[in-house]
């Protein structure tokens, strides 16, 4: 099969089918998160980002390559969600200035527009980092470039451009160590391999249902053997081979043919070491059976996915009242601050009603209801910008994953002056804001919080998901971790010793204030006596207690 050129009919429906296809495997993504946390969520927002383009693409009557670039462009810069969501719809930018200009796509075309996604994408993060989705992404645009020269069959060039992409992904773990010592490749980078795949398949003319839905009702589906029927496999297998020695292409190849027999949702990352698997089966135990002919196993996980599909179904029921609700929140809110016009305003983005009182009873004009489990997109910080009432827009994103969707939205921004005050954690946004300073400008405002969050230490205390290594600690699901701004301080089977410990190797001669914020699950209690034995071993030190109510993590700790 030869094809030498793609009319916008065709690239819009591999556009449509590579964002079903992250969308069909946004969890197993989110599991390949470097630290075992309860709210990995990469894959979560990739799918978010590029579904927010194919809903555009989608509603398109008779695309051609301009509005089809268009849709992609936009809709994915507005709808990026994290800073991998961010980085894709970078990618999607780059790509689309070079497809937007031709009536069709040929191997040169295509070659280039690879090419400059790359150099977008570069240039929208400040500290690139290797190992990661960029490299994924540049080790692609590289294979694209050497294959132009050598092809004009399109189905060639993408085939050889995705095992590439395919190749490089199985060295990020050599490029960050973090990864290695996890176990997992990046997980951006497997989301854009993922999305090529998706797009490759529509290309050879797969039967496709790329059908983009507007959105969830909120109803909880009734659960029925029909429901039930739906899920062809019913065990979610995974495991690690640790092999006798390293894998052929040959025995990879059949390996993956194997898994292919017996079930789907097949991914096999393999280095000359180990063999990571993922494949959905009737029969966990053949799948387990084959693996062992070529090593050792460890960190084996099934999961009956027809259970977790009935929980799920009413989870996501859940889910989406709660995000509706979320929605009227906000929209209550821009009711509320319809105030005098001033010159500088507040943003803040916080998890927890507690922590919204705090932010608020600080002067933050408007709160976005987000954080670590729902990062808010671009287009929902766009749309708080232009519901405060003033000339200068402080944002605070308060969450390392927030902040270049924080900045996009501040480089979209016409009629006001944003300002993108690069907080990682809730602590570091109550700082900004109480040294803001009413009577002198933005700019020498905007000085002085940058000066002051990086004062600011931050631990925050939830659980494991997975057993893992990270720092030379052994970590078993269900372990309570404590994170530094860094790395795990503390990992343990006690919540409170693990709080004290990350707490104590957070003070240093300096620190002169200790604030705990309880979430949801914790009482007062339980945080007054933590507090009370860090008083006992530092009589110089204050320690605030207060209720902040944030999901996920039991404490946030903030050291200054």
């Amino acid at each position: 099969m030869e094809i030498n050129a793609i009319n916008a009919a065709v690239l819009a429906k591999m556009f449509l089918n590579g964002a079903k296809n992250l969308e069909a495997k946004k969890e197993w993504i989110n599991e390949l998160n470097v630290f075992p946390v309860p709210d990995g969520d990469t894959g979560t927002n990739m799918s978010m980002t590029i579904l927010s383009a194919a809903k555009e693409v989608s509603a398109l009557a008779q695309p051609d390559m301009a509005s089809i670039a268009k849709a992609i462009s936009s809709g994915s810069l507005r709808g990026a969600r994290g800073n991998s969501g961010v980085i894709l719809s970078q990618l999607f930018r780059g790509f689309t200035k070079v497809i937007g200009k031709e009536q069709e796509i040929t191997v040169p075309v295509l070659a280039a527009a690879f090419q400059k996604a790359v150099e977008t994408a570069y240039k929208a993060v400040m500290k690139p980092k290797e190992g990661t989705i960029l490299t994924v992404a540049r080790g692609a645009a590289d294979k694209a470039a050497q294959m132009a020269e050598a092809t004009d069959d399109l189905v060639c060039f993408l085939d050889e451009v995705i095992k590439e992409a395919e190749r490089v992904l199985k060295k990020t773990p050599e490029m960050l160590p973090v990864l290695k010592q996890a176990g997992v490749v990046d997980s951006g980078g497997q989301g854009f391999v993922v999305i090529l795949q998706g797009a490759y398949d529509a290309l050879l003319g797969k039967e496709l249902d790329t059908a983009i839905e507007a959105g969830p009702a909120v109803q909880v589906q009734k659960i029925t053997k029909e429901t039930e029927a739906e899920i062809k496999f019913g065990y979610c297998t995974e495991f690690i081979i640790v092999l006798n020695h390293p894998f052929s292409e040959k025995e990879e190849r059949k390996y993956k043919a194997f898994l292919e027999s017996i079930g789907d949702s097949i991914v096999v990352v393999a280095d000359d070491e180990i063999v990571k698997t993922h494949v959905h089966t009737n029969d966990p135990g053949l799948a387990i059976q084959e693996a062992l002919a070529h090593g050792a196993l460890s960190r084996i996980k099934i999961d009956n996915m027809r259970e977790e599909h009935q929980e799920r179904l009413i989870k996501d029921a859940q889910k989406v009242a709660a995000q509706q609700a979320a929605v009227q929140k906000v929209q209550d809110a821009a009711e509320e601050v319809r105030q005098e016009h001033k010159d500088i305003g507040f943003i803040a983005v916080s998890a927890g009603d507690g922590l919204s009182e705090v932010f608020r009873g600080l002067g933050a004009d408007y709160m976005i209801e987000g954080g670590q489990t729902m990062n808010p997109s671009t287009e929902d910080i766009l749309n708080a910008v232009g519901n405060v009432a003033a000339d200068h827009v402080f944002v605070l994103p308060n969450n390392k994953n927030i902040i270049l969707a924080a900045n996009q939205a501040a480089a979209l921004s016409e009629q006001k002056q944003v300002h993108v005050i690069p907080t990682k954690t809730i602590p570091q946004g109550i700082t900004a804001l109480i040294n803001f300073i009413p009577e002198q400008t933005a700019e020498e405002n905007e000085a002085r919080m940058m000066e002051e969050i990086q004062n600011v230490k931050t631990g925050q205390v939830t659980y494991a998901v997975r057993d893992t290594v990270i720092d030379d600690k052994e970590i078993r699901q269900d372990d309570y971790m404590g994170i530094g701004d860094k790395t795990i301080l503390a990992v343990g089977r006690e919540l409170e010793q693990v709080t004290l410990e990350m707490t104590e190797s957070m003070i240093d001669d300096d620190a002169a204030i200790v604030s705990i914020y309880y979430g949801e699950e914790v009482t007062q209690e339980a945080a007054q006596a933590i507090a009370d034995k860090i008083s006992a071993g530092h009589e110089d030190l204050e320690v605030e207690v207060q209720y902040g109510g944030q999901p996920i993590y039991y404490y946030l700790v903030s050291v200054e």
